[in-house]
């Protein structure tokens, strides 16, 4: 069974850092792309960054220049930096995994989430 599994949230001042983490855990024979999504209240939910298989990675145009997507292959871990944290940034992270391939077919899975705070 699939599982993703994010750390790293939790309450920070505007102008600073925190780096979440998702691990990947499971039988996966391929994972088309990894990304990152968030939720703020009453909002829809939005992308934050995202990475193909290939290495290529896109960001929403909100974080651009102050986040960055990175992934470690050997632990199924990916990372996101996050720096110069606005109020705004306030939301539910999510990490997503696009079309896994497993034994059993091919799906998409989403982790719980982790709450990120900023405060001004």
């Amino acid at each position: 069974q699939v599982q993703l599994v994010e750390s790293g949230g939790g309450l920070v001042q505007a102008g600073g850092s925190l780096r979440l983490s998702c691990a990947v855990s499971g039988i996966i024979f391929k994972i088309n792309a990894m990304g990152w999504y968030r939720q703020a209240p009453g909002k829809q939910r939005e992308l934050v960054a995202v990475i193909t298989s290939r290495g290529y990675t896109n960001y929403g145009d909100a974080v651009k220049g102050r986040f960055t997507f990175s992934r470690d292959s050997a632990n199924n871990t990916v990372y996101l930096q996050m720096n110069s944290l606005k109020p705004e940034d306030t939301a539910v992270y999510y990490c997503n995994a696009d079309r896994v391939a497993t034994r059993d077919g091919v799906r998409t899975y989403w982790g719980r989430g982790t709450p990120v705070t900023v405060s001004s």
